[in-house]
């Protein structure tokens, strides 16, 4: 063989090996999912959501920083700038999108059709709030999880019927949630069948706090049940809590983290397990179509009572509820 046979022979193979050699190289791509919220970025409430999301996600072998790149977004309890938050995630180009709460789940809607969105603790039924077509077959690109908190409340009226025997009228405290029509006709339903008139009142900014509950112990309410609000209510527990106590009205809530704070009793979904559900996520990352994907209800119910606060505004939990609590605060 010739000198110059050889050297076209280690340059063909040079051709064929380099580019091999490049693509071996280069680094896989590692997905990115939004995560979407009205909440404030910081507080107790959003660090525990956010830690249980996490181990959640390291559970099924997905390390943030590693193999999987995470982007928060909060509105810091201004519904107004959620779909400007929206936009900036599919900007990014995220592969998938976690919206916590209705009105995060409504702005990640409104902005893509494409990115696949999971629904993450929505307070309201997601068929009527148009997210869904059926639980079982969801359609479109939503799926994930629904606390169907509608269906807790007329036990969460049964419970303050409990706790209060002779009580007749019942405060409903909504933040920039609307309580949906069938909502509301369920909750009065409930209301009928316990003998008590119920009284819908609506704090739309945390300026409004105070004089909502000024009105409420003016106009002879008995006790308050207060409704999922994750951009006025929930980011404010401690004034809500410290209100309550304040106009001595027993109230009944839905997070557990209300009779942490102080509050009297709540009875809801375990919030904490919810955001620890990362398996949609998992599942849409390895390639299922979220209109594949039935929605999960709550399995896991906890009823949580403070007996400091019930002694503090003269009343005693009857032996019925504390058989039941899954928590009992002392």
């Amino acid at each position: 063989m010739s000198v110059q046979h050889l050297r076209f022979i280690i340059l063909a193979l040079s051709i064929l090996v380099v580019p091999v050699a490049v693509v071996a190289q280069a680094p896989a791509r590692v997905p990115t999912v939004g995560i979407l919220s009205a909440a404030p970025a910081s507080g107790p409430t959003t660090a525990a959501y956010r830690e249980a999301f996490e181990r959640g996600l390291k559970e099924l072998s997905w390390i943030p920083g590693q193999n999987i790149r995470l982007e928060y977004r909060y509105a810091e309890g201004k519904p107004a700038q959620l779909e400007g938050l929206a936009h900036d995630l599919v900007r990014l180009g995220v592969d998938v999108i976690v919206a916590r709460a209705t009105t995060s789940i409504r702005a990640a809607k409104r902005v893509t059709a494409m990115i696949p969105i999971v629904m993450s603790a929505t307070g309201q039924d997601p068929i009527q709030s148009g997210f869904i077509a059926s639980l079982a077959r969801p359609g479109g690109n939503i799926t994930g999880l629904t606390l169907l908190n509608q269906e807790l409340q007329p036990k969460q009226l049964q419970l303050l019927k409990e706790v209060v025997p002779r009580l007749s009228r019942v405060a409903v405290l909504s933040g920039t949630l609307a309580l949906l029509e069938k909502d509301r006709q369920s909750l009065e339903m409930a209301a009928a069948g316990l003998d008590l008139r119920l009284q819908h009142v609506t704090a739309q900014r945390p300026g409004d706090l105070d004089k909502v509950f000024a009105d409420m112990a003016g106009t002879r309410i008995g006790a308050l049940l207060v409704r999922a609000d994750p951009s006025v209510l929930e980011p404010n527990t401690p004034r809500v809590v410290a209100l309550a106590l304040k106009h001595r009205l027993p109230a009944v809530y839905w997070l557990r983290s209300y009779p942490h704070a102080g509050g009297l009793m709540s009875y809801g979904a375990d919030l904490i397990e919810v955001h620890r559900r990362a398996f949609y996520v998992d599942r849409l990352l390895r390639g299922a179509r979220p209109a594949d994907l039935p929605v999960e209800e709550p399995t896991k119910l906890a009823l949580v009572v403070n007996i400091k606060t019930a002694r503090a505004i003269g009343l005693t939990f009857p032996p019925s509820i504390l058989a039941r609590a899954d928590e009992a605060i002392q």
